[in-house]
């Protein structure tokens, strides 16, 4: 499963792989005809493997795609359109387009990647650009050509091939056992414009202008964090003042994962170890960083990490035993967490309300434009299997944060649209009008801007939150209404260009988001 909120069209895309030829929904006629999948033999698939999905009236619009896109990567153009890449087999080269448009359907080119990246990490660039890093015996990276062209070589980054675990003369024969955990690796671009690339248990600040690695940062010790260790990982907040600003810190958080070999003993023993419960955090553009480490409420394994918009973090989805890959998990992770970026060390979590719902592989996390985040996904087996204890889940849930507790409505700001800047440059003023039931001070206001991420197995590729700085606030410029006036931030390196969602804090509740351009 993948999934990712577009603006224009304000709905969350979501699809899955092709390779099983079927799904629940039809392609309809307007869509056809449908997808050959065999030239020789005339098979052909007529099931949709993509939707549309309404998040006001929960309809599904169909959409065709011919390439597979089992375990793929995405992001956002400077115009909100998506860009995908890799996938399984013929998709594994594939670059796809998908404009946000009513009527748009997939455009892909199968040639496009000079590797096949499966289970690769696809990252905005300052420019508005995109990099590919990694992916199934792809120890390498390469930038997404034009549309239309295709890549002739990858470029060697040998992290990759360094954190790539194999348990040696297994069974004392000279094969090795793949475990990997270097798939799905977490990359940022940080705030001097390098991207922080973490694989397994190590990490690395990569120039991607000059090719090349600047600095190594301390290993993360208790485990593995990657695909099949499955831990998650954000780029926490980036604050932001008004007026000059020296140093931009950036601060990585790493969660939850499972001991190194866990995966063997998951998938051949049917032995599911204590998935991790620890968590790791770093500030990156410290001159000597290091790990500082605090324990989750629960330990978690393949679950999932969205930035709100008050800049604290929700966990959901995952297991507490296991790893990912197929019926390899036991015990599902069923309350979220919530880490709040401001508090003490070792006082940042709280534990949430639990689902009904286990969300095990292959399940996802989006926050919407009102607050609120979707949760959807779960599926442990090799197709499409609604009688087992683990069943393919079709249901989706809408997740309320605390934020959206009916005792704090009255604190809800509201953005007024035709009174608010939707569009604007770098380093330009911002000027937002909002409604409140009360006078607002500059001191309770945030006003922060949020990355869609495209995410899958636990990785929110491009998801940030930067929290602008202020330069003032005017009450009852109109009845009831407010004008705050904020700072751009300073270039792409801080947000590279694109739509984001801005939210309007008050009190620590968020208004509901306006899709806001900067370029």
């Amino acid at each position: 499963m993948h999934a990712i909120l577009l603006p224009k069209v304000n709905q969350v895309l979501m699809y899955d792989a092709t390779v099983w030829k079927i799904s629940k929904i039809p392609l309809p006629q307007e869509k056809m005809p449908c997808r050959v999948i065999d030239p020789k033999t005339n098979e052909v698939d007529c099931w949709a493997h993509s939707v549309l999905f309404d998040i006001e009236t929960a309809k599904l619009k169909p959409l065709k795609i011919q390439t597979d896109t089992w375990c793929s990567s995405g992001g956002l153009t400077v115009d909100g359109h998506l860009v995908g890449t890799g996938g399984y087999q013929g998709g594994a080269n594939t670059v796809r387009y998908l404009w946000t448009c009513d009527t748009c359907d997939w455009i892909e080119y199968p040639t496009a990647l000079a590797e096949p990246r499966w289970y690769s990490t696809q990252v905005t660039l300052p420019d508005g650009g995109f990099i590919v890093v990694g992916g199934r015996g792809a120890f390498s990276y390469e930038y997404i050509p034009p549309q239309g062209q295709s890549n002739k070589q990858s470029i060697y980054l040998p992290l990759l091939r360094e954190t790539h675990d194999q348990l040696a003369g297994h069974f004392g024969t000279e094969n090795f056992y793949r475990i990997e955990n270097n798939l799905y690796p977490f990359v940022n671009l940080v705030t001097d414009g390098n991207l922080f690339i973490f694989s397994n248990n190590r990490s690395i600040l990569f120039d991607p202008k000059a090719n090349r690695v600047i600095r190594e940062y301390p290993v993360l010790t208790g485990g593995s964090r990657n695909y099949p260790a499955s831990g998650m990982s954000v780029l926490l907040p980036i604050k932001l003042h008004a007026g000059h600003q020296k140093i931009i810190h950036s601060d990585i958080l790493v969660c939850g994962g499972a001991a190194w070999d866990a995966f063997y003993y998951a998938e051949d023993k049917k032995q599911f170890w204590p998935a991790l419960q620890d968590c790791g955090r770093i500030r990156i553009t410290e001159p000597n960083p290091v790990w500082k480490k605090e324990m989750m409420p629960t330990r978690r394994v393949m679950g999932d990490m969205t930035i709100l918009p008050t800049g604290d973090v929700l966990l959901v989805n995952g297991a507490q035993n296991g790893t990912s890959a197929w019926n390899d998990a036991e015990e599902p992770a069923l309350a979220p967490a919530l880490y709040k970026t401001k508090e003490k060390r070792h006082h940042r979590f709280q534990e949430l309300a639990p689902t009904t719902i286990p969300r095990m592989y292959h399940s996802v996390s989006v926050l919407l434009p009102d607050g609120k985040v979707l949760i959807a996904g779960s599926n442990t087996h090799d197709g499409y299997k609604f009688d087992h204890k683990y069943p393919t889940e079709l249901r989706v849930e809408k997740f309320s944060p605390p934020y959206l507790d009916p005792a704090l409505a009255h604190l809800r700001p509201e953005i007024v649209l035709d009174k608010s800047d939707c569009m604007v440059g770098y380093g330009q003023r911002i000027s937002i009008q909002v409604k409140t039931t009360e006078g607002i001070k500059q001191s309770d206001i945030r006003i922060t801007m949020y990355a869609p991420a495209f995410t899958t197995h636990g990785t929110s590729m491009n998801q940030r939150l930067v929290i602008l700085g202020l330069v003032e606030v005017r009450n009852d410029v109109a009845p009831g209404q407010h004008k705050i006036v904020a700072e751009a931030p300073p270039s792409g390196v801080i947000t590279p260009p694109g739509y984001y969602l801005l939210y309007v804090v008050y009190k620590g509740v968020p208004s509901p988001g306006m899709w806001f351009q900067i370029k």
